[in-house]
């Protein structure tokens, strides 16, 4: 009887020692420091094109391991994501002032603003990309509340109308990219080029992120497996991007 019990406990411990997080972040150090050194710093494309793809795929079973784990494992501690969910919150939000910190010193320094060879930023673009983002935090909670009544077919309907919302959101960045990139305005064009193009490109990265991690959620609840807690993680994460919206758009289209 020990012993089954002591297997059982290694069983449900395995979950927090998982390998997952270690190779997810394995893929992003091929893909971001790695490839990004390999390009601009060396000049070496054939490097960069190596280091990403080892990333790439290294990412992915990272992040499909970690999924299936967090779908289908009982951790041994049932409120590690009340610790470990705020920490990671709370780091993105201080890369996230660093870059506006940066933004804010070009800004303010800077003796005409914005720099020459800027064009006019629309206004329209920006606010339906906000009713989007806004519209896509409340089908994810209505989603969770779906969740909490056990309602798996509602929520699995307001988890794809979350998708649709945030790819449409994607959507009208990659549509706003390439109008101006058609006008040469491009990273390198100017001061503002470049911190809007990093700002609007790192949200846009959250915005991916959080889209591949509800198709995570969706696969398995359409096979009626679901997991409250990871489901929770998601939604805070997709909030926190939610939030962090306003303060692009009013920093960089608005100010």
């Amino acid at each position: 009887m020990a012993s089954e019990t002591a297997s059982a406990a290694h069983h449900e411990h395995h979950w927090e020692v998982s390998a997952a997080p270690l190779i997810a972040v394995a893929g992003i150090f091929f893909m971001v420091p790695m490839a990004f050194s390999a390009h601009f710093v060396y000049e070496n494309s054939l490097m960069s094109a190596v280091f990403a793809g080892i990333g790439v795929p290294v990412l992915l079973v990272g992040v499909a391991k970690w999924v299936h784990e967090g779908l289908t494992e009982k951790p041994l501690i049932a409120d590690v994501a009340s610790v470990g969910l705020p920490l990671f919150i709370v780091s993105e939000i201080f890369i996230f002032l660093a870059l506006f910190a940066t933004y804010w010193t070009m800004r303010l320094m800077a003796p005409e603003w914005p720099p020459e060879g800027t064009p006019d930023m629309p206004y329209l673009l920006p606010l339906i990309m906000t009713v989007l983002l806004v519209s896509s935090s409340v089908s994810i909670h209505v989603a969770e509340e779906k969740l909490e009544k056990s309602d798996l077919g509602g929520f699995r309907a307001w988890l794809v109308y979350t998708l649709i919302l945030g790819t449409a959101f994607l959507g009208c960045t990659v549509y706003e990219y390439n109008h101006l990139i058609h006008i040469d305005f491009v990273p390198s064009t100017n001061a503002f080029s470049t911190a809007f193009f990093t700002i609007t490109g790192f949200h846009a990265s959250h915005v991916f992120l959080g889209l591949a991690a509800f198709g995570a959620v969706l696969l398995p609840a359409l096979k009626g497996r679901t997991n409250k807690t990871f489901v929770q993680c998601v939604s805070v994460y997709w909030h926190f991007v939610d939030v962090v919206w306003f303060f692009v758009v009013s920093q960089i289209y608005f100010w």
